[in-house]
């Protein structure tokens, strides 16, 4: 890859700048040659109030931005490969999209800065490397170039390998937060639209269900002309939960819904009696892992270890076990109850607590409390293979 420097000034690089607010992408500058935000690059996200601000206090103090990198696509037209979040971070600020405060802590658009001061943000110099290079290397160095700063994640780096007409659509769908959509996506799904995070998702659930990775599936799609298939995968699985559960809990957002469709969406629930079965769970004070609730219903409310159920405390286990212990020698018999009516030497075996595990003598799922008179010391062997907790 052939690499060159060159010096911009603020003036040239944000001439015919244009944001989209909706999209939050930053789109052109240079008169329209230098394309902000191609379609490997991650959604603009130093709009937070702080680290767009930090670019133009930087400017206005004479701090260098460091190093910007262009991609030159034609002998006069360029791409950002690395530097988007600050250019996008300059032009919106002289466009007038965010102000800034002064030193008496008023807040100043640029066009209210004084001219000296809007001379000093538009005169600066900017550091920029015009790179030329065959994909795989201009790719390559992207992915070298953000080790450092606010890293890509795994999402954002798989768009900037496999960027095509799928990855610009599916973008265009999962990546958008003005989609009207991410409203309803975000009580299922975790992290948000300018992260990629919905994408992910998406592109996990339809990949797994084909048995492949996300990056196994993208390459196979990567030139594909549109995204029906990924598009109609996500909304059934959605479809699915709101159908099963009328309920919409906190606790619903994030769970793996991709797998428990294929493992569930075969069996016939009834909403209602789904919904009884969750309010009466979310009101259950044993049950400790509310995010567990929903899978243990969808199976058939059998598997406990789902719900994490409170278990006896320790004091309430040294008394059992003390109890048990001395009737057992009393008798000349095991203090582990199923070992006392084994036939064989284990009969006879006294345990030590160490080697023992509280156990609901009335199991938890058949109305069993987790009190002391609810409670029994099992041998280890026989606590993991007595099955209904």
């Amino acid at each position: 890859m052939d690499t060159t420097l060159q010096m911009y000034k603020v003036k040239d690089i944000v001439d015919g700048f244009v944001y989209n607010e909706f999209e939050g992408k930053g789109l052109f500058g240079l008169l329209g040659k230098l394309t902000i935000q191609p379609e490997y690059q991650r959604n603009y996200i130093y709009a937070d109030g702080k680290k767009d601000v930090a670019v133009i206090d930087s400017l206005l103090k004479g701090y260098p931005l460091g190093l910007i990198y262009f991609v030159d696509t034609s002998d006069d037209n360029f791409e950002i490969l690395d530097g988007q979040q600050r250019i996008t971070s300059i032009g919106r600020f002289t466009t007038g999209k965010f102000a800034i405060r002064d030193a008496n802590g008023r807040e100043q658009l640029f066009s209210s800065l004084p001219a000296d001061k809007q001379k000093k943000i538009m005169e600066s110099e900017l550091l920029v490397y015009h790179c030329r290079g065959e994909e795989s290397e201009i790719k390559e160095w992207f992915k070298t170039i953000n080790i450092a700063g606010i890293p890509l994640n795994e999402q954002e780096l798989l768009n900037s390998i496999f960027s095509g007409s799928f990855v610009t659509l599916a973008k265009a769908e999962f990546s958008n937060s003005g989609n009207s959509n991410v409203q309803k996506w975000s009580s299922y799904v975790s992290g948000s639209a300018k992260r990629q995070d919905f994408m992910a998702t998406a592109l996990r659930w339809v990949a797994a269900s084909h048995g492949l990775e996300i990056e196994e599936y993208m390459p196979m799609h990567r030139l594909d002309k549109d995204i029906n298939e990924l598009k109609t995968y996500f909304n059934t699985v959605l479809d699915w939960i709101s159908g099963v559960f009328r309920d919409v809990e906190k606790e619903m957002c994030g769970l793996d819904w991709g797998r428990l469709y294929e493992e569930y969406h075969t069996t016939s629930y009834d909403p209602s009696k789904v919904s009884a079965s969750l309010h009466k769970l979310y009101e259950d004070t044993y049950v400790k892992n509310r995010r567990g609730v929903f899978e243990y219903i969808l199976g058939g409310e059998t598997d406990t270890k789902l719900l994490d159920i409170r278990i006896f405390d320790d004091a309430t286990k040294q008394s059992v076990y003390n109890q048990q212990t001395a009737d057992a020698k009393d008798k000349g018999s095991s203090n582990c109850p199923y070992c006392a009516i084994a036939h064989d030497a284990a009969n006879s075996k006294i345990w030590d607590l160490k080697d023992m595990d509280a156990d609901h003598v009335t199991a938890w799922s058949k109305g069993g409390t987790t009190d002391i008179r609810n409670c029994q010391m099992l041998c280890k062997p026989h606590n993991k293979a007595k099955g209904n907790k």
